[in-house]
């Protein structure tokens, strides 16, 4: 008897090993590894991790490429990257556990967890809920307020309080304006309510349960000489490694590192409804209020050509919601300095998956599709060539509008003061200070709160000098204008560095005395 049950046991365990290599190796996921292999050289990302799971079995779980440009280090499943706003939905679903134990609820108001929260307008703060909060619909634009930590010294607290002087784009939840400060307040709440930081939040209420061992919440907590991946950027057509930003002060809002094989367990709980290991961590009901449409996106004309199986965009909390071949996706991408992830399921079709890239490239955008039309769909679309021959031709727009811009500039002008006029302290009442002085008879900008935003003024024309940040390569160049007052002294600089990411023109510095 105990050898027909040693036999059985033996035999299950083969089973099992032979089911999951085949898993493994199913048609689809090898059919895709191939077409993972390819995309990664032509899109000239240095590293990637791929995971895949289908109804419950992990069909591919795979490091593509080098941890870092130049070296020999391979990405494997394990490798650590930074997965930037993907930690919304962990943000998010941790406030739901909140909600679970009724320590709080979704349309509670702010101010009555954050006192000293303050936005625009007197009926927002005093409205504001922690819904609001979750749904990008505050009145913000899309990243408004991102300079004040970006880089910078300020805490936690202060970006928020700093916060309260931007201006609003919008009516109060009249439109989506993505907003990385609103989440951090969240996390904040998060803390007040939880007596822990929100950093021990996550690692106890949901790293530990889901064996998450080596995700942590801070680039301080990287081992850079270790299996960690290295943030890339393009530079005079060249893939160089670039240093880790610390994101602590935005933390709730994209703090996270985390790999493929950890961040798929991540995705298996949101399809198991908040269930793992016969534990229900969070209520399948709190999940779907974070996968239920709560702020309309629009769908472009550019949308409707290329994805006519899509009619619905949205914001749930802490995820992004369309349909696409008959199904609803629940997806985020995220992107950090050299490092862009993206992560993302499908309910019905018992469907997720995972992107994790080592480079400021936009690869991961065409293989989600490409993943998603393998599973959902017969379609055949190679989106990977059709979306870098986009990129291709953007970049020739760039360089031709780049060549445009620098003929407008009027040669032999002069500025209208003595260099030494300009030097000084400004002061932007939203920032904080920026300093220029006179280095090597050339003036020198220096945003104090970011030691890394530093530049030398090049002067351009009249009154305006060109800016370059060489600590920060992915930022263009910019151009800073001193405007005079009355009197023919400066009252003001005002700063632009055209980029998707930052608005530098909600910065005024006003000249100090």
């Amino acid at each position: 008897m105990k050898q027909l049950l040693r036999f059985t046991l033996l035999l299950l365990i083969l089973i099992s090993g032979f089911t999951e290599l085949s898993a493994q190796n199913t048609p689809k996921a090898a059919e895709l590894d191939a077409y993972f292999f390819e995309a990664l050289k032509t899109w000239n990302v240095p590293g990637m991790a791929v995971a895949i799971v289908k109804n419950d079995t992990i069909v591919l779980l795979k490091g593509y490429g080098v941890k870092e440009t130049g070296k020999p280090g391979k990405v494997d499943e394990n490798t650590l990257f930074a997965i930037a706003s993907n930690t919304k939905s962990f943000t998010a679903t941790a406030m739901a556990m909140l909600v679970d134990e009724g320590r709080l609820k979704w349309d509670d108001k702010v101010v009555d967890y954050l006192p000293w929260f303050r936005l625009y307008d007197p009926y927002v703060t005093l409205n504001m809920t922690i819904r609001d909060l979750l749904t990008h619909r505050s009145g913000l634009e899309t990243f408004s307020g991102d300079l004040i930590w970006y880089g910078s010294s300020y805490s936690r607290d202060e970006v928020i309080k700093r916060a309260s002087l931007l201006k609003p784009h919008y009516g109060f939840r009249a439109a989506y304006g993505y907003s990385n400060i609103m989440y951090l307040a969240a996390g904040q709440i998060i803390a007040s309510v939880s007596g822990m930081t929100w950093d021990e939040f996550i690692r106890l209420r949901i790293l530990k349960p889901l064996e998450m061992n080596r995700t942590n919440t801070s680039v301080t907590s990287l081992d850079l000489k270790g299996n960690t991946a290295m943030p890339h950027n393009d530079v005079d057509d060249q893939v160089i490694s670039i240093n880790y930003l610390n994101w602590d002060n935005i933390g709730p809002a994209g703090s996270i590192n985390s790999s493929a094989a950890e961040m798929i367990k991540w995705i298996q709980f949101q399809l198991k409804k908040g269930q793992w290991d016969g534990k229900e961590l969070v209520s399948e009901k709190s999940l779907r209020d974070l996968w239920s449409p709560q702020t309309i996106q629009r769908v472009s004309s550019f949308s409707e050509k290329l994805w006519p199986s899509t009619h619905f965009k949205s914001y749930g909390m802490g995820w992004a919601l369309m349909d696409y071949h008959g199904k609803k996706v629940i997806s985020h991408s995220g992107g950090y300095d050299g490092m862009i992830s993206f992560s993302g399921f499908v309910p019905e079709a018992g469907l997720g998956f995972v992107i994790l890239t080592n480079k400021n490239s936009s690869l991961y955008y065409p293989l989600s599709f490409k993943i998603l039309d393998t599973y959902l769909s017969d379609e055949k679309t190679d989106w990977s060539s059709k979306f870098f021959e986009l990129t291709e031709k953007n970049k020739e727009a760039e360089t031709r509008e780049k060549e445009e811009e620098s003929l407008k500039r009027i040669p032999g002008t002069t500025p209208t003061l003595p260099l030494e006029k300009y030097a000084g302290s400004y002061v932007s009442e939203i920032y904080g200070e920026a300093r220029i002085q006179i280095k090597d008879n050339q003036l020198y900008l220096n945003f104090i709160p970011t030691p890394m935003f530093h530049s030398p003024l090049v002067h351009w024309q009249y009154n305006t000098f060109s800016i370059k940040f060489p600590d920060v390569p992915s930022l263009p160049e910019g151009k800073a204008a001193f405007i005079l007052d009355s009197q023919g002294g400066i009252d003001k600089m005002l700063i632009d560095v055209p980029n998707p990411d930052f608005d530098f023109t909600e910065l005024e510095f006003i000249r100090q005395d």
